[in-house]
């Protein structure tokens, strides 16, 4: 692993406080920061300032199975039945969170709060699957059945990576426009005062900073940074690709 040199930009303070009671509420907020960092090739990260020493626990327990029975999707479109276990889910998490450069303990935090990894999922308000999501920003983001987990998560960490970039990194921000939308938080220039916005950005925080959840330092890469490269000729070039 290369080591950083931290170069410190404008730092954003997290409202949240980890872990405490089941409902996600503090009395009193905890700050964390989150700082830009270059890595030797020139690559910029976010990641959390002042992070503690946290032990990942390897996975060692069988998940139960995810049974989606075949139907008809709120989209109109038929899927076949999906039956996979828990490392399946893992694995396409895995897969979408490393193809959008985002926290795969992140888009995890998320899950377990949007739907408690039930792929039927569907709220009141119509939006479903494993990332709870609405049909115009399903579709929009290439999402045509969003019982199906791979089209849903591809989908749902497209989504987040979107709002962690327009918010330049900023959690508490892009956490609240995926509850509340964009429209919400530009209006309120912060976290809206709704309740359930508010409740869910710390729900989905306490469960990102909880101990073992696996999160890693370089939670948002930017990838239009640019970095150095050797050509096969052996020629040093810095390019944003």
């Amino acid at each position: 692993m290369t080591f950083l040199r931290a170069m410190r930009n404008k730092s954003v303070a997290f409202s949240g406080c980890l872990i405490l009671g089941s409902l996600g509420l503090c009395a009193r907020p905890v700050e964390a920061q989150i700082a830009k960092v270059v890595d030797d090739s020139g690559r910029s990260f976010f990641i959390n300032a002042n992070p503690q020493p946290i032990k990942i626990a390897p996975v060692t327990k069988t998940h139960a199975n995810i049974y989606l029975p075949g139907e008809i999707s709120f989209t109109g479109r038929a899927h076949p039945a999906v039956d996979m276990n828990r490392d399946g889910v893992e694995k396409i998490v895995r897969e979408a969170a490393d193809r959008f450069r985002v926290d795969p303990a992140l888009v995890r935090a998320v899950i377990e709060t949007e739907s408690n990894w039930n792929p039927k999922a569907y709220s009141h308000k119509g939006a479903g699957g494993l990332m709870q999501l609405i049909p115009t920003t399903a579709q929009r983001y290439g999402a045509y059945d969003v019982f199906d987990p791979q089209q849903n998560i591809a989908a749902g960490v497209k989504y987040l990576r979107t709002l962690l970039e327009r918010y330049h990194g900023n959690l508490d921000l892009a956490l609240a426009a995926y509850n509340a939308g964009e429209g919400a938080v530009d209006r309120a220039h912060g976290v809206p005062s709704i309740r359930e916005t508010r409740d869910y950005v710390q729900k989905v925080q306490n469960a990102y900073f909880r101990p073992g959840s696996g999160r890693m330092p370089d939670a948002f890469v930017n990838p239009h940074a640019i970095h150095r490269a050797v050509t096969r000729e052996g020629r040093i070039i810095f390019t944003n690709d």
